[in-house]
C-alpha cells in the first residue's frame, strides 16, 4: 500500500536492509501470533537499518468516545515501531525492553489509519535512543511524537 511522503518524511534517511537482515521482520507482527500490537491490527509496512515503519488500520476498537484514535493505541503504536527500529541499529538483534517512553500528543486521528516511524538517533552497547513520530496516513497530519530509550543486550544463544 503506498503512502504520501507526508506520512512518511523519514524513510530514505535509512540505509535499506540486506534482504537476510529484512526477512524475519515480515514474521514480527504476523496475524496469526496473537500479542497486543496484533491484537490491536498494527501491521509493519518497512524496515530498515535503525528505522521502521508501521500502521495501525483505523478501527472503532482503537478508538476513543469522541471517534479519534485512542492516545493508548497511539502509544502502543510508537513503542512498537520502535523494536524493529532499535534491533536492525545492531548488527545482531539484541534482546531489548523499553525503560522509558515519553510521548507528547499534538493532534489526532480520525477516519484514517495512522502510520507511525521510529529510528534510532544514538545506539551504545547497552542503550538505544529512538524518536517516533506518528501521523495520519492519508492527511500526514502529525498527531504524537515520542523519544524512548532501550535496554539492550546481546541475546543468549
Amino acid at each position: 500500500m503506498s503512502i504520501p511522503e507526508t506520512a512518511a518524511p523519514n524513510a530514505a534517511r535509512f540505509a535499506e536492509l540486506p534482504s537476510d537482515r529484512a526477512a524475519p521482520w515480515a514474521r514480527f507482527l504476523r496475524p496469526d501470533r496473537v500479542i497486543f500490537p496484533t491484537h490491536a491490527g498494527i501491521v509493519l509496512e518497512e524496515v530498515r537499518a535503525g528505522y521502521a515503519r508501521l500502521r495501525l488500520p483505523v478501527r472503532a476498537e482503537v478508538s476513543q468516545v469522541a471517534g479519534l484514535l485512542h492516545g493508548g493505541a497511539l502509544a502502543t503504536l510508537l513503542d512498537t515501531a520502535a523494536v524493529p527500529a532499535v534491533a536492525t541499529a545492531y548488527p545482531e538483534q539484541p534482546d531489548m525492553v523499553t525503560v522509558s517512553l515519553h510521548i507528547d500528543f499534538c493532534g489526532a486521528v480520525r477516519d484514517e489509519d495512522a502510520v507511525a516511524e521510529a529510528w534510532v538517533t544514538r545506539a551504545t552497547g547497552s542503550l538505544a535512543f529512538v524518536q517516533a513520530e506518528a501521523r495520519g496516513a492519508a492527511s500526514g497530519e502529525l498527531a504524537a511524537t515520542a523519544s524512548s530509550v532501550f535496554r539492550v543486550r546481546p541475546r543468549s544463544h
